[in-house]
């Protein structure tokens, strides 16, 4: 009986310890107590969120593992948060309205399933040690982090970051994204570099100062630069998109160049790229799916492997692209275009597809054919027979 005695208690405990450590919900931490009381969890099945009115500052101590989510959301008073030997959150991370959260310290974290921050304004770096290496999703917006040092994943579903007004340089290991790349309305002056990336699905850049991916060889959906002041881009091993690929109000960008591009699935947009005065970084480019839209200042257009533009085709600009309208013509002559025709230099306002050109297209080559199938034929642009019906109908 007195052994008896001992024994219960102590299973007990270990009951008590056991139904801390495992939950099939939600544990709320009200304070720094609550925290430390799980902290001798090695692994804490379940999810782990912080109580709206805590004003301690919460560690999770040694916990190395959270089978769920690890959740604060509108806790205004919590200063830090952290765990010295938290390795992994399989579910979901989320940050959400905690406005005066400057430390966020896992100096061991390597792996979470989704990382959702918003609305930190007093977060300005990650005490993260050895780094956040995997991760499905990462998504950041609206912190003043001045950089995502710590986080360095190699393969995410979705990565998007935004509003982080004093972000500086982005570098990180990532090689493959399969769902989406967005970084948008950062600090303006953000480098952007990511070496490693081979292959994307859709990738969007706006308000960046430089965007280098060296490495990138396949993207299989879209790619679109928009309100940057990157002042180039080269992505010398991308042989193929399969969406739409665009570049769109970049006011400093003077040269794309993508020798290796064969083939775009989609559209192929190019404008209102103030200092751009030559197209000609797309040598080996022959099939155009969707439509071909360029306007802006340019003075020359070079698409010597041109063989198929199934969509509409638009040019316009204010210098002068007679010799370059000129070229396109026979295309268009040949059926190598396929849709509406547009070409016309030397316009106060060049518009994009659809608009009518608004000054005085002159060349031999400066012929149109618009959206309604109407032909215009300048001196010396004469069209055979079956390009005039390809013309007006949209044939083969």
């Amino acid at each position: 009986m007195s052994i008896l005695r001992f024994v219960l208690p102590a299973l007990a405990v270990a009951g008590t310890a056991f139904a801390q450590c495992s939950v099939s919900g939600t544990t709320t931490i009200q304070n720094s107590g609550d925290a430390t009381a799980l902290a001798s969890c090695k692994t804490f099945s379940g999810s782990i969120a912080i109580a709206t009115g805590t004003t301690d500052n919460i560690d999770l101590g040694n916990m190395q593992a959270i089978t769920g989510d690890l959740v604060v959301n509108n806790a205004s008073q919590i200063t830090t948060l952290g765990g010295a030997g938290l390795k992994t959150i399989k579910g979901t991370f989320n940050l959400d309205q905690v406005q005066i959260l400057s430390t966020l310290s896992f100096p061991q974290l390597t792996t979470v399933g989704t990382i959702l921050w918003n609305a930190l304004p007093n977060l300005q770096q990650l005490t993260f040690t050895t780094g956040v290496q995997m991760a499905s999703t990462v998504n950041i917006q609206n912190t003043e982090l001045s950089s995502l040092d710590g986080i360095n994943v190699q393969t995410v579903d979705t990565f998007y970051i935004a509003n982080n007004r004093y972000l500086g340089d982005i570098n990180m290991q990532l090689t493959n994204v399969s769902t989406s790349l967005i970084l948008e309305a950062n600090n303006p002056g953000v480098n952007v570099s990511f070496p490693n990336l081979i292959w994307a699905f859709n990738m969007t850049f706006r308000n960046c100062s430089s965007v280098q991916t060296p490495s990138l060889a396949s993207l299989n959906g879209s790619m679109g630069f928009y309100g940057n002041d990157i002042q180039s881009y080269a992505a010398p091993n991308l042989t193929e998109v399969g969406g739409s690929l665009s570049f769109v109000s970049n006011t400093q960008l003077t040269n794309i160049s993508l020798p290796e591009l064969t083939q775009l699935g989609g559209g192929f947009q190019i404008s209102n790229n103030t200092l751009l005065k030559t197209i000609d970084g797309f040598p080996k480019l022959k099939t155009i799916v969707g439509a071909l839209d360029f306007n802006g200042n340019f003075t020359d257009v070079e698409l010597p492997s041109l063989g198929d533009v199934r969509g509409a085709f638009n040019i316009q600009s204010s210098g002068d692209i007679s010799k370059a309208c000129s070229n396109f013509q026979s295309l268009k002559s040949s059926s190598v275009i396929k849709g509406s025709y547009e070409c016309a230099g030397l316009q106060s306002k060049p518009g994009g597809a659809g608009t009518t050109p608004t000054g005085t297209a002159t060349g031999a080559g400066a012929t149109k054919t618009g959206a309604a199938g109407r032909l215009d034929v300048s001196a010396g642009a004469v069209m055979g027979m079956s390009g005039v019906l390809a013309a007006m109908f949209g044939l083969l």
